[in-house]
């Protein structure tokens, strides 16, 4: 049975999210941790994680942390899903570039955008360049790989539920985010989260 070690209104979330896009069975065990933003809560000694952080996965007494950790493991341990094209496709390359851009470019521009920290031009560069990488997707496609929500949409989408005024005005975007934050699965999550 796989446990995860998860915080209401966290990066967690968004792994219970993909463990419901899976249909996979998981024990949920709450734990407080510290929020960074507001400097509240404290470090759990339950939590496994090296940093009392989450998400953090057990599997067989094996930890896994870091959501784009999580969910490569979890995406290839249960491929069935089709949320991720499989190792040796030709797609598998763009999938990857897309999970790994949003953990290096996409959750930093966001919080430069959240702490109003765009005064210098790295930064306002960085929001502008995550801007302009998911308008181009989203001119090609329902969803940021194309034809089909992977987990790059659920990652992305995921982050645009609380922090849609980074993009601009787009129906669009607007569109996309209905189409991500409507499917029954984020439901499904929501409801065994609670505040997701």
């Amino acid at each position: 049975m796989l446990t995860l070690y998860h915080s209401p209104q966290s990066r967690s979330s968004r792994i219970i999210w993909l463990l419901e896009e899976l249909g996979v069975d998981c024990e949920i065990r709450e734990v407080d941790i510290v929020r960074g933003m507001t400097n509240t809560g404290a470090p759990d000694p339950a939590n496994p994680h090296p940093f009392k952080q989450v998400p953090a996965l057990l599997d067989g007494g094996v930890l896994i942390t870091e959501s784009v950790a999580i969910a490569l493991y979890l995406l290839e341990k249960f491929p069935d899903a089709g949320l991720a094209p499989p190792a040796g496709h030709l797609d598998r390359g763009p999938f990857l570039s897309w999970l790994v851009w949003y953990a290096a470019e996409m959750e930093p521009a966001m919080f430069y955008f959240f702490a109003d920290e765009l005064g210098t031009p790295y930064k306002s560069k960085a929001l502008g360049n995550v801007q302009r990488r998911i308008l181009d997707a989203l001119a090609g496609g329902p969803f940021l790989t194309g034809e089909n929500f992977t987990a790059v949409d659920l990652f992305v989408g995921s982050a645009l539920q609380w922090m849609r005024r980074m993009l601009p005005e787009d129906p669009q975007v607007d569109a996309y985010v209905e189409r991500v934050t409507t499917r029954p699965a984020l439901a499904r999550a929501q409801a065994k989260d609670g505040t997701l």
